[in-house]
């Protein structure tokens, strides 16, 4: 080790840190003398005391709950890292290790065949020895047009890679080539030439692949999704021509699905992709992808191998996580789609504290961190009781076994025939699989509760954002989509919290406490928020309406526990958007799209997982739709909000604005016109009246869609009446309840 020269670094943000625990101080302190306030109200005499004690409570609760979210979020703010990698210490590409790179695709109705083929060559396209690279496209749909598609775009690659390795393309994805205007006016007069037929192949190949799905739309059986036998396909075996330049080989893989099967979601998808890449190339490292999220920068592989060839570090990082960028934000991203907060703050602090947990796409994971190493004295009951019956796959556990696959004909048909077991439906009954090995089966959330358990073992992962996005993906750019992939996320992190899997409960093993804060804080914010943010919207207006103050007079010097954290939370968002380079529109936005998704998503994820955990609702998946509307993203663009959504994510948010709205009305008429010592009046409700008041402001793009907007994105008038009947309710009802 004399002559070792690190591949990575690691820097601590000195700044960042003395901020942010200097703002943990004092604002810990200013929440200690809240609960002091609280507190001292219980102990009073009761001829001094002239507020009904239940809505004390709740609001007390509700800043209890806040503030718990709150301390939990120190936790990754701690010790924020930043790391740096170079790629140019790496060893020669014959010492390389092998990589396979699975890409997941569910649904061909809500995710373009364009966009998916596009990550499948970008994929193929990466600068990496194309001997050792090797992507697998898992179709849990069993589509005949994916499968042709997946041929198509090989055909497209055997082009395209070689394009991009003669001339150092930057950009490996061919659609985010051709739509920029990237070396469009530069080279040589060979190079334009190619250029501009290769973008010929790139268009006839966007009409093929859209014939196929067009084709195969009313082909396919409703119910095939649900009910298929498996299907593996090698696609570079069947061409006979050989290439100048070796290009990595295809896989296409469609698991067998049964409707008296459960499926396991993606996680059950994943296994099967480790099962069938083992017998056919075996990698010991694995990019896992989504199927919109293209590989922008060839380099990147060589940025992961970084950390997973470094000595010092290959033998305890069990994954490289990249950050989730997309192409399709707009300036002021009105839905947080980028998840901002996520990826340019909270993934650092996770990675200080001992790593961040996967990110469901864009992490290189060792095979042997979710499979484990074994010898060949190894017990072979044991083995098979653990991995399932198939002799073959027991052979690639042990430590650099290497498939025989295309090397000769028979070898490969019965490879793919043991390969297609392994995808089969039953093979996982009476293993482990999902429980102990492999991408774990307990949520929807299978990255989660899989990073959670390495962590928990002693793995150690880090997070890798460098200037240039590795990844470019397509989000949800409408209300309606961007809500039910929300509720899907917190619906699997709840279940979480609510199970014997909790952090608090089933931690800590090998982890240190912070980072099982870390982790405790991604799963219970959710739950938390929704309680929180649902009691400050609707019981201070309550109490409103009845005249019942919650919060000290403004000359009383108690307000000023409430003014110095209102401000010191409004004061540290700030600093976090403009250290991150953002704008405050963006601070703006992003604060409405948490109280937004705090009485939606939120609250309708949470209560689906606990009716899940009662055995009264099964858990579901609904793969995002990406298919983009383009009149949806024409009023994404303009910063306009999309209420085209289902009524169960509107009603929540009107009845929020509407009970705030005649709360804030009705006191400041009371003040005015019916209250003879108005002055007195505001004194007394200012706090309440002014949450209201910033409730509405920070909303009123809602307001808009309710009432001065008539366009067909506006809320519907529908959606506005439920609401009012269910505020009435709520006011009537919650006012007998609390006075």
């Amino acid at each position: 080790m004399e002559n070792y020269v690190p591949m990575h670094e690691c820097r601590v943000h000195k700044i960042s840190i003395i901020v942010n625990r200097t703002h943990a101080i004092l604002h810990s302190i200013a929440i200690l003398f809240l609960i002091h306030y609280r507190l001292s109200f219980f102990f009073q005499h009761p001829p001094n005391i002239t507020i009904p004690t239940l809505p004390w409570l709740l609001i007390f609760v509700s800043e209890l709950l806040l503030c718990l979210a709150w301390l939990l979020t120190q936790f990754y703010r701690w010790r924020p890292v930043y790391r740096t990698v170079f790629p140019e210490r790496l060893p020669a590409d014959d010492k390389l290790p092998a990589i396979d790179v699975f890409i997941c695709t569910a649904d061909p109705n809500k995710e373009p065949s364009v966009e998916v083929m596009n990550t499948v060559i970008s994929a193929m396209a990466l600068d990496y020895p194309p001997e050792k690279l090797h992507v697998y496209v898992s179709d849990d749909a069993g589509s005949d047009a994916t499968l042709r598609c997946t041929k198509e775009a090989w055909n497209f690659a055997r082009y395209w890679v070689p394009f991009c390795r003669k001339y150092g393309l930057v950009t490996a994805c061919p659609d985010v080539y051709f739509s920029s205007s990237e070396d469009s006016f530069k080279g040589s007069s060979e190079f334009k030439a190619e250029r501009k037929k290769m973008e010929e192949k790139y268009e006839i190949l966007k009409q093929r692949i859209r014939r196929i799905v067009q084709e195969n739309h009313t082909d396919v059986p409703v119910n095939n999704k649900l009910d298929h036998s498996s299907i593996i396909e090698v696609i570079n075996e069947y061409h006979k021509e050989k290439d100048e330049v070796k290009i990595p080989i295809l896989v296409y893989v469609s698991r067998e699905k049964r409707p008296s099967h459960h499926h396991n979601f993606k996680a059950g998808a994943l296994n099967v992709l480790l099962r069938v890449s083992a017998m056919i190339s075996n990698s010991p490292y694995i990019l896992v992808l989504d199927c919109d999220m293209h590989c922008n920068d060839p380099t990147l592989a060589r940025q992961a191998m970084c950390y997973h060839c470094d000595p010092q570090t290959s033998q305890s990082i069990a994954f490289v996580q990249f950050p989730q960028t997309f192409r399709n934000i707009s300036e002021d991203d009105i839905y947080d789609s980028q998840l901002r907060f996520v990826f340019k703050i909270q993934w650092h602090g996770f990675d200080g504290a001992g790593g961040p947990t996967i990110s469901g796409t864009n992490f290189y994971i060792k095979r042997e961190a979710l499979l484990g190493s074994f010898s060949k004295q190894q017990d072979l009951m044991a083995l098979k009781r653990s991995f399932g019956p198939s002799n073959d796959f027991i052979k690639t556990l042990v430590e650099d076994y290497k498939p025989c696959f295309i090397k000769d004909g028979e070898s490969s048909r019965m490879l793919l025939e043991h390969a297609n077991v392994l995808a089969s439906c039953s093979y996982e009954d009476q293993t482990t699989w999902g429980t102990k090995v492999g991408f774990l089966y307990f949520c929807v959330l299978e990255d989660y509760f899989t990073g959670f358990t390495l962590h928990r073992k002693g793995w150690k992962s880090v997070y890798l954002y460098p200037k240039r996005p590795q990844f470019l993906g397509i989000s949800t750019t409408n209300f309606n989509e961007t809500s039910i992939q929300w509720t899907r996320w917190i619906s699997g992190l709840t279940s979480v919290t609510i199970s014997r899997f909790c952090p608090l409960i089933c931690g800590p093993l090998k982890m240190s406490l912070v980072h099982l804060m870390c982790y405790l804080e991604v799963a219970c914010m959710p739950f938390l928020c929704c309680l929180s943010v649902w009691g400050f919207a609707l019981i201070p207006q309550l109490c409103l309406f009845n005249g019942i103050p919650l919060y000290p007079k403004i000359s009383d010097s108690n307000f000023n526990i409430f003014s110095i954290i209102f401000i010191s939370a409004i004061s540290k968002s700030l600093y976090d958007i403009v250290t991150t380079g953002d704008q405050f529109r963006v601070w703006k936005n992003e604060w409405r799209i948490w109280m937004v998704r705090s009485v939606t998503c939120y609250t309708y994820g949470s209560l689906d997982a606990i009716l899940n955990k009662l055995g009264i609702k099964e858990a579901s998946f609904l793969p995002t739709n990406k298919v983009t509307d383009d009149e949806q993203f024409k009023l994404y663009e303009m910063d306009i909000f999309d209420f085209r959504a289902a009524t169960m994510f509107l009603a929540p948010l009107v009845v929020v604005i509407l009970v705030n709205f005649a709360a804030f009305v009705g006191a400041v008429f009371k003040a005015l016109v019916v209250d003879d010592n108005g002055d007195r009046y505001w004194e007394k409700m200012f706090g309440q009246m002014f949450l209201s008041f910033y409730i509405l402001v920070s909303n009123y793009v809602i307001i808009e869609g309710m009432i001065i907007r008539k366009d067909k994105a506006s809320i519907p008038l529908s959606a506005t009446l439920w609401s009012v009947v269910f505020s009435v309710f709520i006011v009537l009802i919650g006012s007998a309840i609390l006075c």
